[in-house]
């Protein structure tokens, strides 16, 4: 049994709606690497998608030393159950960081939802919400890898140009200019959209559908500007479902991990290559991870978030 003294980042409360920087709280103290039997962890830091070391193991798959990716606690040291480890990292020539992004979790939501669901063809025409995330910057240029047309929509004129200067997207908007998204789809789509990849749901899916071709697809990964409305909005136009013949799919990421050595074949050789490139927003420290945290939800962040809380 060994003890280490660690940082924490606690939530001090329940949160409802968009969190705070007050809602959270840094600690220091002591972890216990091996929990005695009957005992229980009664301090639950925040958890999320990391980058870890072992540091000792009880299970043959690691051994001390490896390199893994999976959920993770928000402190300098964590016991982890097996369970709870996705994958051994072994290809170690590019950006550790990357496991926690194009590499990681993002990068196989965006493979899983756009090639499994999307079933996108060369020349197809494809829209992208929240297109500067971790996930979105990806659809987009697995959309042009494809030989795809690509739009992506965003929420400042910075991350506009980061769609189309840095990302390769053929086209981008920022929807907060847009008085009226019919006619700005109409205006980047004027034959309609093959592939929508849903990120945000609301008036932007009711738009959407009006613009649909015929036998289109609309992955459905994620609805952000509806998770915290006490009164979510209606969608009007579903009724495009049915005479467009649209196949409207949600998805969680989970299904599609066992496609992960296929999709590191797919994708390694591309990022090696020069050929993807990927933003990541990195804040140094766990004394940064409240605010990293509450950035989220104001649009402040350009792509992939981290919180780095230790360097390799």
């Amino acid at each position: 049994m060994a003890q280490v003294r660690n940082k924490q980042v606690l939530l001090k409360n329940y949160v409802t709606g968009f969190p705070k920087e007050s809602d959270m709280e840094i600690v220091e103290g002591s972890i216990t690497l091996k929990v005695p039997e009957g005992s229980s962890d009664v301090v639950l830091p925040l958890t999320a998608f990391g980058v870890s070391k072992v540091v000792e193991s009880g299970d043959p798959k690691y051994k001390k030393d490896d390199l893994v990716w999976g959920v993770t606690k928000w402190e300098e040291y964590s016991l982890v159950p097996s369970a709870k480890i996705l994958f051994k990292i072994d290809h170690t020539d590019v950006p550790l960081s990357y496991y926690t992004g194009i590499l990681g979790m993002p990068g196989m939501t965006a493979y899983g939802g756009f090639f499994e669901l999307g079933c996108p063809k060369k020349g197809e025409k494809v829209f992208v919400s929240a297109a500067s995330g971790a996930v979105g910057q990806l659809v987009g240029q697995f959309a042009k890898l494809t030989g795809c047309y690509v739009v992506g929509s965003a929420g400042s004129q910075e991350k506009v140009d980061i769609l189309k200067n840095k990302l390769g997207f053929d086209e981008a908007f920022n929807y907060k200019e847009e008085s009226n998204l019919d006619a700005a789809l109409k205006r980047y789509f004027p034959e309609g959209i093959d592939i929508y990849f849903e990120n945000v749901g609301g008036k932007t899916l009711d738009a959407v559908l009006l613009n649909m071709r015929s036998h289109g697809r609309i992955p459905v990964c994620g609805m952000i500007s509806q998770y915290n409305l006490s009164q979510p909005e209606g969608v009007t136009n579903l009724a495009n479902l049915i005479y467009k013949e649209i196949k409207m799919q949600g998805f969680i990421v989970s299904q599609f991990y066992p496609l992960y050595p296929k999709f590191l074949e797919f994708i390694l050789p591309h990022i090696r290559e020069g050929k993807i490139a990927y933003v990541e927003d990195i804040v140094e420290g766990l004394e940064g991870g409240p605010a990293a945290l509450v950035s989220l939800f104001s649009g402040q962040n350009l792509g992939k978030k981290i919180v780095a809380i230790a360097p390799e």
